[in-house]
C-alpha cells in the first residue's frame, strides 16, 4: 500500500508482485462512511486526502489526491463525487481534473483562491454551516484562507493547521511551515474549543482518535505550547 501510494513513486520491489489486491484497497476505511484515499500527489507536497460516503449530502472528497485511474474507478463504484472541500491552496492537486470527471462543486476559502477555479468560495473568520453535517471553521495561520472541516460533531479534517505527534503524545501544528502567521495560527486554534470532535484528520502528520473529552484536554494542552512559543 505504500508503494502503490507513494507520492514520487520512491517504493519498489526487487521482484515482480501483483499489486492487483493493493490497487483495491484505497480508499482505506478509517472508521464510519470516512475513508484516506492514497496516492498522494507530489503535488500536494504528498498530503493526505479523505473521501466520506454519505447517501444524504452525496460524497465529499477532502483534499485532492492523485488523479489515478484505479482510484477513480473506485469513487465511481462508491457513487461518485458531489463535493470537494479543499481545506488550503497547498492541498488542491488534481482538483480540477476531479471537477470534470465528476462535477464536484469545490469549496475553498476566498483568501486562498487565487490562482484556484473554485466552485464556491467562502470568506470571513466565522465558522459556517455547509449543510446538517458539514461545518467549515476559518484557520488562519498556515496560509491566510486555511479552513478545517468538521463532519457530524466526530471528524475534523484539519489541512496543515493540526496534527498528531507520536513523540508528543499529543496534538501539534507545524510553525516551521507557517506561511502567514504563527500568531494567527495560535488564535485560529483556540477557536477549536468552541468544538467538540474525536477525530483529527490531517494533511501532514499523523491522524488520530481519542474521546471527545481527552481530545479537548490535548487540544488546550496544543495552545499552552503554542502561546508559550509566541
Amino acid at each position: 500500500m505504500a508503494l502503490v501510494a507513494c507520492p514520487t513513486g520512491s517504493i519498489g520491489t526487487r521482484s515482480k508482485i501483483n499489486l492487483t489486491p493493493v490497487l483495491s484497497a484505497f480508499p482505506e476505511p478509517i472508521a464510519d462512511n470516512v475513508y484516506f484515499c492514497g496516492y498522494a500527489s507530489p503535488d500536494s507536497y504528498g498530503a493526505a486526502s479523505y473521501l466520506v460516503c454519505d447517501a444524504n449530502t452525496g460524497n465529499t472528497l477532502v483534499d485532492s489526491p492523485r488523479f489515478a485511474s484505479q482510484l477513480v474507478r473506485r469513487f465511481e463504484e462508491m457513487g461518485g463525487l458531489e463535493r470537494l472541500l479543499l481545506t488550503h491552496r497547498d492541498d488542491v492537486a488534481d482538483h480540477q481534473k476531479f471537477h470534470d470527471r465528476f462535477g464536484c462543486r469545490r469549496v475553498i476559502h476566498q483568501d486562498d483562491a487565487q490562482g484556484i477555479r473554485a466552485d464556491e468560495t467562502l470568506d470571513g473568520r466565522e465558522p459556517m454551516v455547509l449543510d446538517e453535517d458539514w461545518t467549515a471553521i476559518p484557520v488562519p495561520g498556515h496560509t491566510r484562507g486555511s479552513m478545517v472541516f468538521l463532519y457530524r460533531n466526530r471528524f475534523l479534517f484539519t489541512g496543515d493547521h493540526l496534527a498528531w505527534s507520536v513523540a508528543r503524545n499529543g496534538l501539534i501544528a507545524f510553525r516551521s511551515v507557517t506561511w502567514y502567521s504563527w500568531r494567527e495560527q495560535t488564535q485560529s486554534m483556540k477557536r477549536l474549543l468552541d468544538f467538540q470532535f474525536e477525530w483529527v484528520l490531517p494533511g501532514h502528520g499523523h491522524r488520530t482518535y481519542q474521546p471527545a473529552k481527552l481530545m479537548r484536554q490535548k487540544l488546550e494542552d496544543c495552545i499552552d505550547w503554542m502561546e508559550k512559543t509566541l
